[in-house]
């Protein structure tokens, strides 16, 4: 989880937005169960 962390993070780090969920690429919104990458995420190995 720390990874999927800092990679959600890079966007927000480098100044591009506020919230990694805004990302239009990112899996951020998918872990927050909002689904709405252009490509679903298998998270079951997650929970």
């Amino acid at each position: 989880m720390t990874k999927i962390n800092y990679v959600h993070n890079n966007p927000v780090k480098s100044g591009l937005l506020d919230e990694a969920k805004g990302w239009q690429f990112s899996s951020a919104a998918d872990y927050e169960g909002r689904e709405n990458g252009p490509v679903r995420v298998w998270k079951e190995w997650f929970c």
